[in-house]
C-alpha cells in the first residue's frame, strides 16, 4: 500500500532522527544549507506571487513547493530535527546522546542560516538592480521590508504580549511544519508524500505563523531593502522566541504525541 500505518512511520521517524544525529559534520551542514536555500527561495517566491495577484491565499497555496523540494532531495530544516532527533534520545537508542542532539541542531542552525543568507543576498541584489534601485519602488522590496518590520517592532510595541504572542505563533507553526516533515514518511509513493506535506505547510503559511528558516529569509532581506528594524530587533523579537516555539512545538504536538501513542504503546486487547 502506499499509505503507511502510524506505528510503521513513527519508527521511521525514530530511524531517522537517530540517523541524523550520526551524520557526519559536512553532510550534516551541507543538507541544512541547501533546505535554508530552497526554504527562502520559496518564500520569496510566495510574496511575489502574493503581491503581484493581491492575494495571500494564492501565494500561501504555492509556498509549500519549496518545502516539498526540499524534503524530497533529502534536505533538513531544523524545525524538523527538532521533532525528529529527540526520539532517538527518548527512545534509548544506541550512542544517542544529548550532546550528539545539541551537535546535530547547532549545525543545522547554522547551514539553515547561511543557506537562507545567500538567497537573501541573491534576492536583494535581483529586485534592486544590485542595489541601484531604491526598494520602496519595487512593490516586492517594499513588501519584504514591511514584513520584517511588523513582525520585530510590531511584537515589540504590545510587551510582554506580543513576546508571548511571537512564541505561541513558533509553537503553532512547528506543530503543523512538523506535521508536514511527518507527511513525507506516510507514503511511500511521490504523490502521496507531496500531498501530505503540502496541507500543512499551506496552513502555517497563510496563518502567518513564525518560523525561523523563513524568519532567516525574510528578516535579512528586509534589512538590505530598506526595512525599519535593527539587528537587534530582529534576533530578540523574533528569531529567537521563534526557535525556541519551533522546538516547543515540533516536541510537544507531533513527536511526543506520535512517539507516546504509537511506539511506546500500541493497541491492547482487554481480557474478559
Amino acid at each position: 500500500m502506499a499509505y503507511l500505518m502510524p506505528s510503521e512511520f513513527v519508527t521511521k521517524m525514530v530511524d531517522a532522527g537517530e540517523a541524523k544525529i550520526f551524520m557526519s559534520t559536512k553532510d550534516t551542514v551541507i543538507r541544512a544549507y541547501m533546505a535554508g536555500a530552497i526554504l527562502a527561495l520559496a518564500a520569496a517566491f510566495a510574496v511575489t506571487v502574493a503581491v503581484q495577484t493581491g492575494s495571500h491565499l494564492v501565494g500561501s497555496m504555492l509556498f509549500p513547493v519549496g518545502f516539498c523540494m526540499l524534503y524530497l532531495l533529502g534536505f533538513d530544516l531544523l524545525t524538523g530535527v527538532f521533532t525528529l532527533c529527540p526520539l532517538a534520545l527518548m527512545d534509548k537508542r544506541p550512542g544517542v546522546t544529548v550532546g550528539g542532539l545539541m551537535r546535530n541542531w547547532t549545525l543545522v542552525f547554522i547551514g539553515n542560516f547561511a543557506g537562507s543568507l545567500t538567497t537573501a543576498v541573491m534576492m536583494a541584489i535581483v529586485l534592486t538592480f544590485g542595489f541601484t534601485v531604491d526598494p520602496s519602488t519595487v512593490p516586492v522590496a517594499a513588501k519584504i521590508g514591511t514584513i520584517g518590520e511588523s513582525r520585530t517592532v510590531g511584537y515589540a510595541a504590545h510587551g510582554a504580549a506580543g513576546m508571548l504572542t511571537l512564541f505561541i505563533r513558533g509553537v503553532m507553526c512547528n506543530w503543523m511544519v512538523s506535521t508536514g516533515v511527518v507527511g513525507a514518511m506516510v507514503s511511500s509513493t511521490v504523490s502521496g508524500k507531496v500531498i501530505a506535506m503540502w496541507m500543512p505547510i499551506m496552513v502555517f503559511f497563510f496563518m502567518g505563523f513564525e518560523h525561523s528558516i523563513v524568519n532567516m529569509f525574510l528578516f535579512p532581506s528586509g534589512l538590505m531593502l530598506g526595512g525599519k528594524f535593527g539587528l537587534y530587533d530582529y534576533f530578540i523579537w523574533n528569531e529567537l522566541p521563534t526557535v525556541l516555539g519551533n522546538l516547543v512545538g515540533g516536541i510537544t504536538f507531533v513527536g511526543l504525541t506520535l512517539y507516546s501513542t504509537h511506539v511506546r504503546t500500541g493497541p491492547k486487547r482487554s481480557a474478559a
